[in-house]
């Protein structure tokens, strides 16, 4: 005998788009039962148990897919840096406008003249059009600040974040993001300051959920990024890894011997740093906006990814320098028009893989029981829709928790 199920709610009406093992593993006219926040229970509507409940939703058709999530943002930071953009289409390289005073650095300015209120309605208006698009978890880095005082700030700001809109907040210390101007010609000094002063203040002030660093030729060398991971696995917090956007210095490699959570960017990744990060279960997160918009050629190896068995996640890299998007789901398209990901693999990108990029793939990432009531309801009629449509906002009616967001 089948027992009861007593929920707070039940959602049916809708194909379900469960995303478990990275397919689609469609659930044709499915149901969820919700208590808690949590999914009690999942599967088509046909074969509902007895149940009782105090709210019912009745979608009339359509598609649910879990909560997008964007694993790689940097949403807090003063200023812009469109003059930059048009010097770079004017023929200006990054590594030109960096070496000029500009790139990061100016970033830094703003933002540490920026007050923490100024920072929050900034990033607020960035976020909304984020959540709009149905994203219901997100990371946001510090690394604008270089100072103590102001990469506090910015992680302050992006937990308030949290507290203002319904949606998760991961937060991570990239304070090796780049030199800061007073510590000009002393990059292994500044490193000192990251490791003893800056992580280990973060981390007793509960402000980081991981650290990440810049390894690149115009920022900081494996070396020194060594340093920033055995302070921040000293401070009990996991890794993240800029690698090999520019060159290849096998930071995935590097990222992997210290069991990263992800490497980020990747387009030099080299064979050796894909069988590392595989074999230590490192995500490789790919972020076709900064891709394109620095007109770059060289594509991450997502071949030898799939070869190897390295799950791909995709973000926004929303920031002011490389990758101004706000748009996550418009990287679902880039991520199959430029890198020649499936639909299919784009979408696991911004569900289960990117959760599993920020540790939170027990909870988030696939609909399935025990999993927190995230989902998105969709107008369409086939998962791909999600990557084919350019622009515009789809009507997406976004669950949190268990709870219809507004």
């Amino acid at each position: 005998m089948v027992s009861m199920i007593h929920c707070d709610s039940l959602w049916y009406g809708a194909d379900i788009v469960t995303m478990q093992g990275g397919k689609y593993h469609l659930i044709p006219q499915g149901a969820m039962a919700v208590t808690g926040g949590k999914i009690v229970w999942i599967g088509p509507y046909a074969e509902l148990p007895p149940i009782t409940t105090s709210h019912e939703v009745v979608y009339k058709g359509g598609l649910i897919t879990p909560g997008l999530i964007d694993c790689h943002t940097h949403l807090v930071f003063g200023g812009d840096r469109s003059a930059e953009f048009e010097q770079r289409l004017n023929g200006v390289s990054y590594a030109e406008i960096a070496a000029n005073g500009g790139g990061i650095i100016s970033t830094v300015r703003a933002t540490r003249a920026a007050s923490e209120q100024q920072l929050l309605e900034q990033a607020l208006f960035r976020l909304r059009s984020l959540l709009a698009e149905g994203v219901t978890c997100i990371e946001i880095k510090s690394g604008y600040g270089l100072s103590l005082e102001s990469e506090i700030k910015m992680l302050r700001v992006a937990r308030k974040l949290g507290e203002i809109l319904p949606i998760t907040i991961k937060t991570t210390c990239l304070a090796a993001h780049a030199l800061p101007p007073e510590f000009a010609g002393r990059p292994d000094d500044y490193i000192d300051y990251v490791c003893s002063t800056i992580i280990p203040q973060v981390a007793v002030e509960g402000l980081a959920d991981a650290v990440d660093a810049f390894c690149e030729h115009l920022a900081f060398s494996p070396t020194q990024v060594e340093r920033v991971f055995l302070a921040a696995q000293k401070a009990g917090l996991p890794i993240k890894l800029h690698a090999e956007q520019l060159s290849s210095l096998n930071g995935g490699t590097l990222a992997a011997k210290f069991g990263a959570l992800s490497a980020d960017h990747l387009e030099y990744a080299t064979e050796s740093d894909v069988k590392a990060m595989s074999q230590a279960g490192t995500v490789a997160v790919l972020l076709p906006g900064a891709y394109y918009l620095l007109r770059e050629t060289q594509c991450p190896p997502v071949e030898m990814f799939r070869r190897y068995g390295v799950p791909m996640a995709l973000a926004s890299d929303a920031n002011p320098g490389t990758s101004p998007a706000l748009s996550l789901r418009l990287m679902l398209n880039m991520a199959c028009t430029l890198f020649r990901m499936t639909p299919e693999e784009a979408l696991a990108g911004v569900t289960c893989h990117a959760a599993q990029a920020l540790g939170v793939q027990h909870s988030q990432g696939t609909l399935e029981t025990g999993k927190l009531a995230n989902w998105v309801h969709w107008p369409l009629s086939r998962p791909a829709e999600l990557a084919y449509w350019l622009g515009g906002q789809l009507p997406a009616a976004v669950v949190f928790q268990g709870e219809a967001r507004s």
